[in-house]
């Protein structure tokens, strides 16, 4: 019987049950791809993430994240877990770096009583694809799309963000994009609702490669570097949001809802 460890975190969450759920599983070795996957498909999250100690010395660990459906090639919120629960294993550092395979190196430090994690920030051009448009719904100001399948949805109000109801089997059909609708908040500078159906994830809780897209956007949308944000899902989740240079860092905190092993049998 091989038994592998396991956390259960909440990411980008004040309290349980809040936030984006994300399996942590720190590994000596790689296991093979098929096991990987089957253990996402298992875990039912949005992302399984999965480290190993980084033998080429670019970095602390390498990460990979799995999705119920495909492996992903970035994840903000399973980063922050992974280096939430990783830090807490080595308390004498105060960051932990990752080298991944489709998105370089990232950094999880602490910050406060929480954390911040160093994305790609994410730009992105105006484009117009009809089909896109009518399968998110609403009247979009405008829409802006990175060539790695972000796509960014401008809308003129929270209300109009809250009130969405894509075509998911519309969206899917685009394979495995990531669709943000975004408009100014109410209690947050930014408000924004992710849809990921083509990767089995309908509508994601808090995302953090999302906000990477938010970042240089809205930066520039509202002169200023630094803002906050709020993810509009059932469970919801708040950030802060701040551009430096070519990253994106997100902050906010983390809740470990369950320890134990995984079973392979």
């Amino acid at each position: 019987m091989t038994d592998l460890p396991y956390f259960h975190v909440d990411a980008f969450a004040e309290r349980p049950f809040t936030g984006n759920q994300a399996a942590v599983m720190p590994l000596d070795a790689w296991l093979d791809d098929a096991v990987l996957q089957a253990i996402g498909e298992e875990n039912n999250f949005a992302e399984t993430a999965f480290t190993i100690p980084d033998a080429t010395g670019e970095a602390d660990f390498e990460l990979r994240w799995f999705t119920p459906a495909v492996e992903i090639r970035l994840c903000g919120h399973a980063t922050l877990a992974s280096g939430h629960i990783l830090l807490q294993q080595f308390p004498d550092k105060d960051r932990i770096t990752f080298r991944t395979r489709k998105a370089g190196i990232l950094e999880v430090r602490r910050e406060g009583d929480g954390y911040a994690v160093a994305l790609p920030a994410i730009p992105t051009d105006a484009v117009d694809v009809p089909e896109m448009i009518a399968a998110m719904g609403g009247k979009p100001l405008a829409m802006r799309r990175n060539p790695d399948h972000y796509n960014l949805f401008r809308y003129e109000s929270a209300a109009e963000i809250l009130a969405l109801k894509p075509d998911m089997k519309a969206l899917a059909a685009f394979g495995d994009d990531s669709f943000t609708a975004t408009a100014p908040g109410t209690d947050t500078d930014v408000v924004s609702r992710v849809f990921v159906p083509g990767a089995g994830v309908d509508e994601d809780s808090v995302t953090g490669s999302a906000h990477a897209v938010l970042t240089p956007y809205w930066a520039t949308e509202l002169g200023r570097n630094e803002f906050t944000a709020h993810q509009a899902s059932a469970r919801g989740g708040y950030l802060k949001c701040r551009l430096d240079g070519d990253k994106a860092w997100l902050s906010g905190k983390c809740v470990t809802v369950v320890k134990g092993t995984f079973s392979l049998g």
